[in-house]
């Protein structure tokens, strides 16, 4: 009933610059720049990719806005929902909130009322259709040797066998989709100084210290966690271009040519639009970009206590050995 009620719904039109915005001046900071800083939030409750149900639909209406809210209440009442953030939220309340039951349940109803329901229905902005492009052949490689090495986890011998943010050493760049990209993880802290700015997130607190003074990327052979960063100023938007990143951060099968270019503009006192601009020719046939809003907030940066609860690699590291006999 809800998808044939999306399906004859009219097509609304797209985001619009908030009108409290209209007469707004950027604040600078004493050296001029556009003023960023601040604790900003992302609880975007809109997929990375359009849902195929919704093919051909860049936005929905009002009343469906109102009927997703009303669905997503429902399925997180009384704490039935798994993991419920960003694209878990909208896939769940897409498909059918009335006889979901989770034997997991995270979350709660006062958590959904946080999140941004707004007219899109992805992420993404460009390609039209709403969808990552497809893989090259050797991105399709990738994909099937990452899957039959996650077969294989009984081979599991060390920590190192374990993934980056399994290991709670980084969720990466960039944070697009799925659970750990928004919500609870989607706290960030920008500051700004002459000549860097930095960009630090609270999950496992990793923070990107990027220089602002035109000097070149890192060499070919020096790649890292989160890549090398290096930014400038086009008018009001803040520019970020990052490469050199780490075989071992692949993003969605990307490989160590992952290129990526994020733009961070100040369109409210409570608003930032950030575009992320995503190119791996080896990975996928075009580039693709994504657009999200980071929200202001006033809640604090809290520590994030990732190791300290992280059962789960001790938990895989004896799994496996029982599994291949290395323990009794």
């Amino acid at each position: 009933m809800f998808l044939r009620f999306l399906r004859s719904a009219i097509v609304v039109a797209s985001i619009a610059i908030p009108a409290s915005a209209q007469s707004w001046t950027v604040p600078r900071t004493p050296d001029g720049h556009p003023d960023l800083q601040g604790n900003w939030l992302n609880k975007s409750a809109t997929p990375l990719e359009r849902p195929k149900q919704l093919e051909g639909r860049q936005s929905l209406t009002d009343a469906e806005v109102a009927e997703f809210k009303r669905r997503a209440a429902r399925l997180l009442k009384d704490s039935q929902s798994d993991f419920a953030a960003g694209d878990n939220l909208f896939l769940a309340t897409l498909a059918d909130p009335e006889h979901y039951k989770s034997a997991t349940a995270t979350g709660n109803a006062t958590d959904m009322f946080d999140y941004d329901f707004d007219n899109r229905t992805s992420l993404i902005v460009d390609p039209p259709d709403g969808r990552i492009p497809p893989y090259t052949p050797a991105g399709q490689r990738r994909q099937a040797a990452a899957g039959a090495a996650r077969l294989a986890r009984n081979a599991i011998a060390g920590p190192q066998d374990l993934t980056p943010d399994q290991r709670c050493i980084t969720f990466g760049v960039p944070r697009l989709g799925g659970t750990y990209s928004s919500g609870n993880f989607g706290l960030y802290q920008i500051v700004q100084s002459p000549g860097y700015v930095v960009l630090f997130a609270e999950a496992i607190h990793d923070a990107r210290v990027i220089p602002l003074d035109g000097s070149p990327h890192l060499p070919q052979n020096m790649r890292t966690w989160s890549g090398d960063s290096r930014g400038h100023w086009e008018g009001n938007t803040l520019v970020v271009d990052t490469t050199n990143f780490s075989a071992q951060t692949s993003y969605l099968g990307s490989s160590e040519g992952l290129h990526l270019k994020e733009r961070f503009t100040r369109i409210a006192p409570d608003e930032i639009r950030y575009e992320i601009t995503v190119d791996d020719p080896s990975t996928w046939v075009k580039p693709w970009t994504a657009m999200i809003r980071l929200r202001r907030t006033n809640d604090p940066i809290y520590e994030f206590a990732c190791h300290e609860g992280n059962s789960q690699v001790m938990q895989a590291i004896l799994g496996a050995a029982q599994a291949d006999g290395r323990t009794k």
